[in-house]
Parts: C-alpha cells; sequence; structure tokens
C-alpha cells in the first residue's frame, strides 16, 4: 500500500483529495502549514508528497528544497494558484518532480500521482554507480572497488549530487544549494573542505588501482568522472 502525505491549507480540498486517496487504497497523511508539513517528510516514509505552495509559515519552495538538503528523494508534486512559467520553474528548481496549477482535474491530478508512485518504487531500488563507485541512497551506503567507505551525511550528500550528474561540472554555488540548503552565495569553503575530505576518502586509497574520480572544474566547481 503507497504512503502519500497531503501539504495543503485549504481544509475542504485536502478533505477531498484524502477522500479519493483512500477510496484507491493509498494511506494518507495531511498537514495544513508548512512547517509540520516538513516536519511529517522528514520523520515518515512516503511514496510521494502532494505539496501546496502557498501555505502557512513555511511555503512549499521552502519545504521542497529543505527536504531535498535533507537527502530526501521522495517525488513532490507541487499545487499552486499562481500560473506562470516564473512559478513552475522555481518550484522545479527548489526540487519538485511535477507541477500542477489550480483549478486542475481530479483526473489529472491521479495521473500524474500514479506516474510519480511508479517512479517512487524504482527509487527505492535506486544505486548509483559511477566507475567502481556505489551508492545506495536507501541504505546511505558507499563502496568503491568493494571496499566500504565511511563517510559523514553531507559528505555523503555531496557526493550523491554528483554521481547523480556523471561528467558533469557542478557549480560550488548549485551544491550550497542541493546539499546545505544554503544561498549560492554562501562561502564556497563550506563545500571545499569536504570536497578535500571526499577525496582523502573516495580518490587517494585507490589512486594506484581505480585512479581518480572527483576532478575540479576550474572556475566552476566540481565533476565525478568514471576511472
Amino acid at each position: 500500500m503507497s504512503y502519500i502525505l497531503i501539504v495543503e491549507d485549504e481544509v475542504s480540498l485536502t478533505s477531498v483529495l484524502r477522500r479519493g486517496f483512500e477510496a484507491e487504497g493509498l494511506r494518507v497523511d495531511v498537514a495544513h502549514d508548512g512547517d509540520e508539513g516538513l516536519r511529517l517528510a522528514l520523520e515518515g516514509e512516503y511514496d510521494a508528497i502532494v505539496l501546496d505552495v502557498m501555505l502557512p509559515g513555511l511555503d512549499g519552495h521552502r519545504v521542497c528544497s529543505m527536504i531535498r538538503a535533507a537527502g530526501l528523494w521522495t517525488p513532490i508534486l507541487m499545487l499552486t494558484a499562481r500560473d506562470s512559467e516564473y512559478d513552475e520553474t522555481e518550484g522545479l528548481d527548489s526540487g519538485a518532480d511535477d507541477y500542477l496549477t489550480k483549478p486542475f482535474s481530479y483526473l489529472v491530478l491521479q495521473a500524474r500521482l500514479r506516474a510519480l508512485l511508479r517512479r517512487s518504487a524504482r527509487g527505492r531500488a535506486e544505486r548509483i554507480e559511477v566507475g567502481d563507485l556505489v551508492l545506495e541512497p536507501e541504505t546511505r551506503r558507499c563502496t568503491r572497488a568493494g571496499a566500504e567507505l565511511t563517510l559523514t551525511a553531507k559528505e555523503f550528500d555531496l557526493l550523491a549530487v554528483l554521481a547523480r550528474r556523471p561528467g558533469v561540472a557542478v557549480s560550488k554555488a548549485a551544491l550550497l544549494e542541493e546539499v546545505w540548503d544554503l544561498p549560492g552565495d554562501s562561502d564556497p569553503n563550506l563545500v571545499e573542505v569536504h570536497v578535500s575530505a571526499l577525496r582523502r576518502k573516495v580518490d587517494q586509497p585507490f589512486a594506484a588501482a581505480g585512479g581518480k574520480l572527483l576532478h575540479t572544474a576550474r572556475g566552476i566547481g566540481y565533476r565525478l568522472v568514471p576511472a
């Protein structure tokens, strides 16, 4: 049975969605403000989240970005009464997987949610491989050449962001936003310190056998490249 979190302050809409989802055999939790929604999202084991943008307390974009910063990749469908390319872009940039503008057809929402649930089922078995480096986000296990690496939570999150984009240069600003939920103009030394620690764990012990994975993209940031 799939488990859904609805974060929506319109009580009547929440009631309709809850009844509809439960009639389809889904388990449902509900929050009516951003702070409670974030708490439930971080504590629960949800298969998908339906998240409104305009919420009391933390808004939906902030909730979404904080969920992603915590290393949770539960599929998120954002709802909003605003209809513009900027709003949609902001929602997707904050980490949402899909975006639906109010008023919407319940049938369309059902279809979008089913697609996210299929993605969620695949994500549970997610295994990220870059060369001989393997990350398993569900268990937060990392190995290289079969040897288990001991990483801090932030080191794992940083490595996972790079590993999901093999060969792509990811800027320090993007890493600050995605891993630490900080503005992109924050002190880049935070990223540099963690990258140095990762190099000592991921690259240095394997220099002779496996080669270098973590590369500096001069003037941009860092990229993870299969050796």
